[in-house]
């Protein structure tokens, strides 16, 4: 799986652990920075990846920062993205499932790496389940 990454200076680590780890698992991970734990601002990486989400260039988007708040706004604002800001696994089992959420949010400051790992492992291997909820998620995008 074509998987999209990046974070902000405060989930630097995070980031590239969660990289590194994926590509030990057979993923082709495209880490579209931050490159450094020197402060940097968040929209600058999180909208490149929302991007490559919706151009189809990466199945799915992970974006990262302090708390995942803000890395998830910025992504959502990317026509055909649906970022979802998860905390444990049980938010993203269902951000897949009724939400058909392509881009996953973390935050590095409020997850440990533990519970990261488990988070993306879930999202990634959870299906949308379809049915009614493609009739509401085809209602998110503007007409």
């Amino acid at each position: 799986m074509k998987l999209a990454i990046g974070s902000d200076h405060a989930a630097f680590e995070l980031k590239n652990h969660l990289a590194a780890r994926l590509r030990e698992a057979g993923h082709e991970v495209v880490d579209l920075g931050t490159r450094s734990p020197e402060s940097c601002d968040y929209p600058d990486y999180a909208r490149p990846v929302a991007e490559t989400v919706a151009r189809g260039e990466a199945e799915f988007g992970i974006v990262v920062c302090g708390t995942g708040i803000g890395v998830s706004i910025v992504a959502n604002k990317v026509p055909g993205v649906r970022a979802a800001r998860c905390l444990c696994e049980y938010d993203a089992r269902y951000a897949r499932l009724h939400n058909d959420a392509n881009v996953l949010a973390l935050g590095a400051r409020v997850t440990g790496t533990g519970l990261a790992e488990a988070i993306v492992d879930v999202f990634l291997s959870t299906e949308f389940e379809g049915g009614r909820h493609a009739r509401r998620v085809a209602k998110i995008e503007p007409a």
